[in-house]
């Protein structure tokens, strides 16, 4: 089971603070718990629940040994989204969503062979064999490369599932994701419809604090499953020999 939620502590980081009431959506009725100031207050009670929902899949497709896509390009996420990721070994977007990114995955999968293809001429000494102007070309395509899909270079194939932090802005990457039946994981502020993703995580998502902390708690989960699956490994490892020791054993 997903580790119990302390509530304070998203009350600390500000989770609770929603939207102006003027701008809410009503679908996200059933996650506020009250109005203040004319601003809507989240329900942190059933923060904490979905959290856990959330945590509990993302645990099993870490441990299944498939990739969990990271998404934030506003400002106060993006740094935060890049190093909760990649502490846990997932890929990231917090660049501008390459259209097509899931939905024409062969293109982009292209484009970061395109990158390893210049990181090989400069290894092999090709690269020096250009001109000097094919040169600045050539890295600068590299460097274009590099920030839009850099974070993404080891991801072979395309993800099991999708984090989102804000799903009003990153509304393409939902929508390529919904087309190809991808679950979609989401911080969803009480101007958003949660409709538009399978795990709803009803929070503030404007606040650095409050996405700190909640993408805290989903990668330590999936930092279990990636550990629960290391460690599946070694057993098994381990018990080949055992095995094939004592079927000789036996044949003996």
């Amino acid at each position: 089971m997903a580790n119990k939620i302390d509530v304070k502590e998203l009350l600390e980081a500000g989770v609770h603070f929603g939207h102006m009431t003027r701008k809410w959506d009503p679908n996200m009725a059933p996650y506020i718990y009250m109005e203040r100031n004319g601003i809507h207050i989240i329900n942190l009670y059933k923060t904490a629940a979905k959290i856990e929902e959330a945590n509990e899949a993302l645990k099993k497709i870490a441990a299944s040994g498939r990739k969990i896509l990271f998404v934030a390009t506003k400002k106060q996420a993006k740094d935060i989204v890049a190093e909760k990721a990649a502490a846990c070994n997932m890929p990231y977007i917090t660049e501008r969503w390459p259209g097509g990114m899931l939905t024409n995955f062969i293109t982009i999968r292209k484009a970061i062979k395109k990158m390893a293809s210049i990181d090989r001429m400069k290894k092999d000494g090709t690269f020096m064999t250009l001109s000097k102007k094919e040169r600045l070309q050539v890295d600068r395509l590299r460097a274009k490369l590099d920030k839009n899909l850099g974070s993404i270079a080891d991801m072979s194939r395309i993800p099991a599932a999708l984090f989102v932090v804000d799903i009003k802005a990153e509304h393409i990457a939902v929508k390529e994701a919904k087309k190809l039946n991808i679950p979609v994981f989401a911080m969803v502020d009480t101007n958003s419809d949660p409709r538009l993703v399978e795990y709803v995580i009803p929070a503030n998502d404007d606040a650095s604090k409050s996405i700190d902390k909640i993408l805290s708690l989903v990668t330590t989960s999936i930092t279990e499953g990636l550990s629960e699956r290391k460690s599946d490994k070694e057993e098994t490892a381990t018990e080949a020999p055992v095995a094939e020791a004592e079927e000789t054993s036996s044949e003996a």
